[in-house]
């Protein structure tokens, strides 16, 4: 390990704080807490798939929902804890499957003509993230963002590495010295503090509001390890395995939930940082991971990064969701998706429209532990199930022959 893997380990970890605290932060849960367990989380998946998959596991957004509503039902956070448990177990029998049926069959299900457009509604749904961040204060935004920017393309060596770090660090100088930073929380936080764990109960009812939830992020995790894949160069499905880093982010989710924390998810953020610095050594992941955990010990340094501005994350974001989405975008070129022929047309289309749209299947409501919880796909897995659907139900040809051959004739 050299010095610099440090650096861009740094990085990764500025990258994964913001969202990795904001869930604990709206759902109750304690906040470090939800650092160690992302850093713990994170090196058991590397552990799991032969520490070959530059992936950082983080809160995840999809459980907000179910846990909230556990805590409306009178249920403690001991048992908030085991239902998150469970659901890492039910990506675990995911993982049982995929073995089972092999992983080409998985790829068979996800070609590039429903991969690229799935990993396009990922990094754009993310997008009104970042602009709603970066018009707190648009000057520290564009700021953040040009320094970003010109790291990347006109600096050399390390500096081009680190276009997120300094980036931000810029964007953070800027904020001082215009006095826009709030160092109240860095003044009181202590240096040293343990976190406050709560060891998970298992109760059915808990377990029934949360574990479905998994079903879906199932998906999600299926098209984040497609895009990481995308981005490395790398075959992820084929080595070290779907089943693998399906496990991997299993036994991450269970650990979070047994000792407290939130369900861990692959973290877009990261894959953007990997898109924007082209380094994909694992290595600085898992050294992402160490920061976590030692962040996790210590509120003095996680408040230092609770006072980043909000302009400043914004700034940062607008440039790593915007690469997630171009990442698909190549994925269709490199493919050479023909869109002349409206079957790609089609499942294209409809993955970007009820992905960006924001549309939600209603499957009606359920009656757990005296709380109605209603059961819905929305967002990513939706579209990504429709397109799924589309791509194997639609024949191969829908013009005429005749119609067809003109077409490719076309300039």
């Amino acid at each position: 390990m050299k010095p610099r893997h440090l650096i861009l380990g740094l990085q990764h970890a500025v990258a994964m704080f913001g969202a990795t605290v904001l869930v604990p932060l709206l759902t109750g849960l304690n906040p470090a807490v939800a650092l160690f367990t992302a850093g713990l989380g994170t090196l058991v998946f590397h552990l799991v798939t032969g520490r070959m998959v530059p992936v950082f596991l983080g809160s995840s957004f999809a459980f907000i929902a179910p846990i909230l509503a556990a805590k409306e039902a009178g249920f403690s956070l001991a048992a908030v804890g085991g239902g998150i448990a469970v659901a890492g177990l039910v990506y675990a029998l995911f993982a049982l499957l995929v073995l089972f049926i092999g992983s080409e069959r998985v790829r068979q299900v996800f070609p590039p003509v429903v991969t690229g457009p799935v990993i396009v509604v990922i990094g754009l749904t993310l997008a009104p993230v970042a602009v709603q961040m970066a018009s707190k204060d648009w000057l520290l935004a564009i700021f953040t963002f040009l320094s970003a920017v010109v790291s990347a393309v006109f600096l050399r060596g390390l500096f081009q590495m680190i276009p997120v770090l300094l980036g931000v660090g810029a964007g953070y100088l800027l904020a001082l010295a215009l006095g826009r930073v709030d160092l109240t929380p860095l003044k009181e936080a202590a240096w040293f503090g343990l976190p406050s764990f709560t060891l998970a109960t298992w109760e059915w009812g808990a377990v029934l509001l949360i574990a479905p939830v998994a079903f879906v992020t199932v998906m999600e995790h299926i098209g984040d390890i497609l895009t990481n894949g995308r981005v490395v160069g790398k075959d992820f499905f084929a080595r070290p395995g779907l089943h693998r880093t399906l496990l991997g982010d299993g036994l991450a989710t269970s650990l979070a939930g047994l000792l407290g924390g939130p369900a861990n998810t692959t973290y877009s953020e990261n894959t953007g940082v990997l898109a924007v610095t082209r380094v994909y050594d694992p290595l600085v992941l898992r050294i992402a991971a160490v920061f976590a955990i030692l962040l996790s010990f210590s509120p003095k340094l996680a408040a230092l990064l609770q006072t980043l501005p909000q302009g400043v994350l914004g700034g940062i974001s607008m440039l790593l969701f915007g690469m997630i989405a171009s990442i698909g975008i190549r994925t269709l070129a490199e493919a050479e998706i023909d869109f002349t022929h409206s079957r790609n047309l089609i499942v294209v289309s409809a993955i970007l429209v009820l992905g960006l749209g924001g549309a939600v299947a209603e499957l009606g409501k359920v009656q757990v532990a005296g709380a109605a919880v209603p059961l819905k796909v929305s967002g990513m897995a939706l579209a990504a199930l429709v397109g799924v659907v589309l791509n194997l139900l639609l024949p191969k040809q829908l013009e005429p022959k005749e119609l067809a051959t003109e077409e490719e004739r076309l300039p």
